[in-house]
């Protein structure tokens, strides 16, 4: 017989930990904006042009917050709207009756709204907090949603508009060798096209589930060809020796995606030679075999090569800041090139273009490292003195004790350039 009061006090534990949470994100609210300010003030003193005030604050709140930049400066956002505009949310969050997800809700719904209209919504929403008891996410973006449009429905359907500007597709990896691909659309474009595909699959009779032939006729519209035919692109295989050719498990890795099993690399790399329907083609890189490094490359131009950028891609695969999983979009010098830092794969580093603007910031330093097995390291240094270290991601695999291919071809380069 189960002991009732024990599981009651762990269900009371459960809830106390839950409402700390909720205090505790009231509190980095309360912080983040009190640095806000006094980092605004001391710049201001300084002499910086208040456009410039705070710049790179938002990527130094998400390092602190082990977090993204993209998320860092929503966390950035959400406080000085907390703080300075809506008390009532705040004190609600601080009570443990908002979590920070639902808060975040409230104050996202009023931010098409002026401040007097703001306080407004906070004090109908949360001044009454029982009123916010039971109320999950749906309920509380709903309420929100009703309470802006009537106190100003010209400011939400201006915000609806611009919103379809900002329609765009991602992807993302998925377990087991498959991707999520996400498309942010205007509702009517966003309905009709899944209306579309539920009428292909209710048409099919083929025998496939519905939700495959779903998926099977959005590959074929998108790119014209037969779902199980390979489409005409490049793919980056960081792939070691031994996997290609001696028959090693050791998986591979495709940057942007991550870690691939060893069986479905080697039948990538098949399929792109044997099927001549197939223009695609795999750039097959080698790792160090003890650390999983890529050998590095150099270049005496300011801007990077086209070769040795894609080479840092491959090896950083995400942006390097800690914590954000951006895509690469600029290669940047880690010590500026104005200030002597050399073209090279050891002080190249791979960011998105948010990441390396806030670099520019004043009181950022970003400095780089091998160890002797050729692992990239970065370290960031932000204005209050926080270090924060970033490791290129080598390719999975067991370590060896014997010389890789491209290892080997390596010290021959080496040894010919000593030589010269």
């Amino acid at each position: 017989m189960f002991d009732t009061v024990d599981e009651a006090g762990l269900v009371d534990r459960i809830a106390a930990l839950e409402r700390a949470k909720c205090a505790a994100a009231a509190e980095q609210a309360v912080l983040t904006a009190r640095l806000d300010t006094a980092r605004r003030e001391r710049e201001a003193a300084a002499g910086v042009p208040a456009a410039k005030r705070g710049k790179g604050l938002a990527s130094e709140i998400a390092l602190a917050r082990h977090d993204s930049p993209n998320r860092g400066g929503r966390h950035l956002g959400f406080a000085r709207a907390l703080v300075n505009e809506m008390p009532h949310t705040l004190a609600a969050l601080r009570a443990g009756l908002l979590s920070e997800w639902r808060a975040t809700v409230i104050v996202r719904e009023s931010a098409c709204l002026s401040v007097e209209d703001r306080r407004v919504l906070d004090a109908r929403m949360c001044a009454h907090q029982a009123s916010l008891e039971g109320k999950g996410d749906k309920r509380i973006e709903a309420d929100a949603k009703a309470i802006a449009y009537e106190l100003d429905p010209h400011a939400v359907l201006d915000r609806a508009v611009r919103a379809e500007t900002e329609r765009t597709v991602w992807v993302r990896p998925a377990p087991d060798a498959m991707t999520y691909v996400t498309a942010l659309l205007p509702m009517p474009q966003g309905v009709a096209v899944y209306a579309a595909l539920r009428r292909e699959a209710d048409t099919c009779g083929d025998g496939r589930p519905r939700g495959q032939v779903m998926a099977d006729t959005l590959v074929e519209r998108v790119t014209g060809r037969p779902a199980e035919v390979p489409v005409p692109v490049a793919v980056d295989l960081v792939i070691s020796d031994e996997t290609l050719l001696g028959g090693d498990q050791a998986p591979a890795r495709v940057p942007g995606y991550g870690p691939i099993p060893a069986a479905v690399a080697c039948h990538l790399v098949n399929r792109a030679a044997d099927d001549d329907r197939s223009q695609a083609t795999l750039r097959r890189l080698y790792r160090h075999p003890d650390s999983g490094a890529l050998i590095a490359m150099e270049s005496r131009a300011r801007a990077f090569p086209k070769g040795l950028a894609r080479f840092i891609a491959v090896r950083d695969d995400t942006c390097r800041t800690p914590y954000c999983d951006a895509p690469i979009r600029h290669t940047d010098h880690a010590v500026d090139h104005a200030a002597g830092g050399p073209t090279t794969a050891l002080n190249g580093r791979g960011n998105c273009a948010a990441c390396n603007y806030d670099k520019q910031a004043p009181g950022w330093h970003v400095s780089t490292h091998h160890d002797p097995d050729g692992t990239h390291h970065s370290d960031v240094i932000t204005p209050t003195g926080a270090r924060h270290h970033s490791t290129a991601p080598p390719l999975p695999g067991r370590p060896t004790h014997r010389r890789s291919i491209v290892e080997v071809a390596f010290a021959d380069h080496l040894a010919w350039r000593n030589a010269a």
